[in-house]
């Protein structure tokens, strides 16, 4: 079924939307405390710019990332009670990460299906001199906890957003819709920018406005076509974490195994706004040999679900460059190796198509950014039926499918 809404490209003809320089509480815009500059704040005050949010969970594994205004020597504690008891940081080469105010440390060798309590602290550096390092207030989180993965678990539950498109209230507005139901994770299906201005509004747009439930519960992302846009669109890479550090990547949650694909731009890579400084073609090409080798992998035959998930459909859209790519390259390898189910974005009109001549798995495609059209998708899985609903951003139903393992 389909219902025909606000076009993508009508709302990207009438929309413009401005990132301000906002100022923190140092006097200083965030833009001016990015990870690359060599601006010294030393009488600024010492604050978090983010909570800590979760990334890339795992049966032994999780990564947590949070921002600082300064550069800070960087750790968390953490332990199966509140007393945590357990200290890792950043290292790399032999040295402890003090170079940059995005903070990323996994936590390694933790129990499968075990519930952890973890606090972030930051120390702050006021000079850092080759024989000699001064170190200002720590700081350091709430304590939170998360669940590491069950690699024996029978069921796995998500929630899909996209297209966000600058509009930060959108996330809480539409998890509520969730209503307290249980998830594992949440999955980010691209555009949740215009393009990227700054670090200012990767934290105002996107960072902050997850925390809601990223501290316990991870949020994992996809670029879409929007995120490859803006002269900040190639920092936003370093304020997440996917697995393998990877824009395209797998991974086998309870009896799904999900595929998670980088469509990048619609245009092609000649256009002349990219100005010769992109090369998605051969981006694609290198994803699609990488796709058939995950294809033949004995965790994907052995899945009672297979699914998709990447911003630009390749059927029920446009005939852009970017669509008929991904129909020639992947297109073909999901119905040789037959998936089960494709979750998308990008158009604006949210859809939901039962397998047809062109696809032989169900295909849905999320809404768009605005009031009206805005969708939230939950996805529930056991070994014998995986079910899917699409909500309206009034709650409403708008459709739903049932799907029964072949396997």
């Amino acid at each position: 079924m389909k219902e025909e809404k606000n076009s993508r490209r009508s709302f990207l003809t009438k929309t413009i939307i401005g990132i301000s320089g906002s100022v923190i509480a140092t006097g200083l815009p965030l833009s001016a405390l990015a990870s690359n500059t060599d601006i010294d704040i030393i009488d600024s005050k010492h604050v978090f710019l983010t909570k800590p949010y979760l990334q890339a969970p795992t049966s032994d594994s999780i990564t947590i990332m949070w921002l600082t205004n300064q550069l800070c020597l960087n750790w968390v504690e953490y332990g199966e009670t509140e007393k945590l008891g357990t200290k890792a940081q950043q290292s790399a080469h032999g040295m402890m990460n003090t170079n940059s105010k995005i903070n990323t440390i996994t936590l390694r060798n933790l129990k499968p299906n075990t519930k952890y309590y973890y606090k972030v602290f930051s120390k702050q550096i006021l000079d850092f001199q080759p024989y000699k390092i001064t170190f200002g207030d720590i700081i350091n989180s709430d304590t939170y906890r998360f669940q590491t993965l069950d690699p024996k678990a029978k069921e796995v539950s998500w929630l899909v957003l996209n297209d966000i498109h600058d509009r930060p209230e959108s996330f809480g507005e539409l998890l509520q819709l969730n209503q307290n139901k249980p998830y594992d994770f949440i999955f980010l299906n691209g555009d949740m920018f215009d393009y990227q201005t700054d670090e200012n509004q990767i934290i105002n747009h996107l960072l902050n406005p997850c925390s809601i439930f990223s501290t316990e519960k991870p949020f994992m992302f996809v670029r879409g076509n929007h995120e490859t846009r803006g002269k900040y669109s190639r920092n936003l890479l370093d304020y997440y974490y996917n697995y393998n550090k990877k824009e395209y990547y797998t991974f086998l949650m309870g009896p799904v195994f999900t595929i998670v694909l980088d469509t990048g731009e619609d245009k092609k890579d000649s256009h002349p706004v990219y100005g010769g400084t992109v090369n998605y073609d051969s981006y694609r090409e290198e994803q699609a040999a990488w796709l058939e080798k995950q294809m033949k992998s004995k965790a994907f035959k052995n899945a009672p679900f297979r699914v998709v998930m990447m911003h630009i459909p390749h059927y029920h859209s446009d005939e852009e460059h970017g669509t008929t790519e991904c129909r020639r390259l992947f297109g073909t390898l999901f119905e040789k190796y037959k998936i089960d189910l494709f979750i998308a974005g990008h158009t604006h009109e949210y859809g939901m198509f039962e397998p047809n001549k062109d696809h032989s798995y169900h295909f849905v495609i999320g809404g768009g950014p605005e009031t009206g059209i805005r969708t939230l998708i939950q996805i529930q899985a056991n070994p014998k039926v995986l079910n899917l609903q699409m909500l309206n951003d009034s709650g409403k139903e708008i459709g739903s499918f049932r799907l029964n393992t072949k396997r």
